[in-house]
């Protein structure tokens, strides 16, 4: 039967390739012939969830209150639980009946905000690269996007001034995100200062994804926007469990910051889902409440696993600048060659996995993100596959 006659909606016909879904498939094409992948690919923690949430969990899994549906807006222990750890991390106060929403996931939330606040045609404001829910979010919702291209030589901060006014004057959202993804940039309290202006001036909501700040490195400490003085007047800031605490499975995130852009959010959201398993909000509650030992094991982790690569590929003749921040290193191909085209060849030869820059959106073309998820052991396994096949980044 022919079947032509059943086309996607234009919403996802508008969306661009998603390059990890083709990772995926060329991982699975190696897998099955044999290659021992090193995936450095996705940003998948390794390692175990802490044993203290997986005991909640399974407490709370056994408990039969747990297994109705939950509160449409989180139980209310765990959204004081993300209240009360805002206050710990950022000494910022939040309502936790009305300024702080879980999700189910940040993906999840980052772009439902955007099917809840944009209309087709608005102009939204995204950094290029930029994780992708940020510009793929808008682009479901049929939002025109304005990419704010990022440069090295700018240390990958968004250029406000360079906003020219008949742009800022539409745009409606700015989605922003420091500690970087891919980039690893970290941004300076000042110019978080000066993003607010410019979004009270233009009247923008700000949508800020932390999804990275505890994963911060050598007494780097970085800013919450709602530190700023009246950013929570215009503002959002997503967070996730995924990275700090291994928990990228268990699909746990949240939302913090304006109490009428969370209710808007709130209110699409009960008519789409039923929230977070209420046992899975009793295993956050349980991740939010842990000594800052856990917090320091991870960042110990990955501080050690970047120091290694770096050192690494040095050698190899990549000058990497170190991150203060992140899982990941940013860094760029040989001169001539393109992300996919460089990230398809050193899988093909080496079975090592990277992602191409440009998955991230136009400014990311010319580089590749590395992920810091496997252990010593195994990147230098990497790196002596590298020298093996004569890959070079110069």
């Amino acid at each position: 039967m022919n079947l032509n006659w059943i086309i996607p909606a234009d919403r996802l016909r508008s969306l661009p390739p998603y390059v990890f879904a083709r990772l995926d498939e060329l991982k699975a094409n190696a897998r099955a012939q044999g290659v021992d992948l090193i995936d450095l690919g996705m940003g998948n923690p390794d390692g175990a969830t802490p044993a203290p949430i997986v005991e909640a969990a399974t407490a709370a899994l056994k408990d039969s209150k747990n297994h109705g549906y939950p509160p449409f807006e989180g139980t209310a222990s765990f959204r004081k639980a993300i209240t009360d750890w805002y206050r710990r991390r950022y000494g910022v106060n939040l309502d936790p009946d009305g300024e702080a929403l879980p999700l189910l996931g940040s993906k999840e939330g980052l772009t439902h905000l955007a099917l809840a606040y944009i209309n087709p045609g608005d102009l939204v404001l995204v950094p290029s690269p930029a994780y992708p829910p940020h510009f793929r979010g808008p682009l479901i919702a049929g939002a025109d996007i304005h990419p704010l291209v990022l440069k090295a030589d700018q240390d990958w901060l968004i250029d406000l001034a360079a906003i020219p006014d008949r742009i800022a004057e539409r745009a409606k959202i700015l989605y922003f995100n420091y500690p970087s993804n891919p980039t690893t940039a970290t941004a300076p309290r000042e110019f978080f200062e000066e993003v607010v202006a410019f979004a009270r001036r233009y009247q923008i909501l700000l949508v800020h994804d932390q999804a990275y700040a505890e994963l911060a490195f050598d007494g780097y400490q970085p800013t919450s926007l709602l530190e700023i003085p009246g950013a929570k007047e215009i503002g959002v800031e997503f967070h996730t469990l995924s990275k700090t605490y291994n928990m990228a499975g268990w699909r746990v995130g949240f939302v913090v910051g304006n109490r009428h852009v969370i209710q808007g959010l709130r209110t699409l959201k009960t008519n789409l889902d039923y929230g977070i398993f209420a046992a899975l909000q009793t295993a956050a509650e349980t991740a939010l409440q842990l000594p800052d030992k856990y917090l320091v094991e991870v960042q110990d982790r990955y501080r050690t696993r970047r120091d290694f690569l770096i050192k690494g590929l040095e050698s190899l003749g990549w000058s990497i600048p170190t991150p203060k921040a992140t899982m990941y290193l940013w860094i760029p191909c040989p001169v001539g060659s393109g992300s996919t085209d460089f990230a398809l060849s050193v899988l093909q030869k080496t079975g090592v996995v990277v992602t191409p820059g440009n998955a991230f959106g136009v400014g990311g073309e010319g580089y590749v993100r590395i992920s810091l998820i496997a252990d010593c052991d195994r990147l230098g396994e990497a790196l002596d596959r590298f020298r093996q096949s004569n890959i070079r980044f110069v």
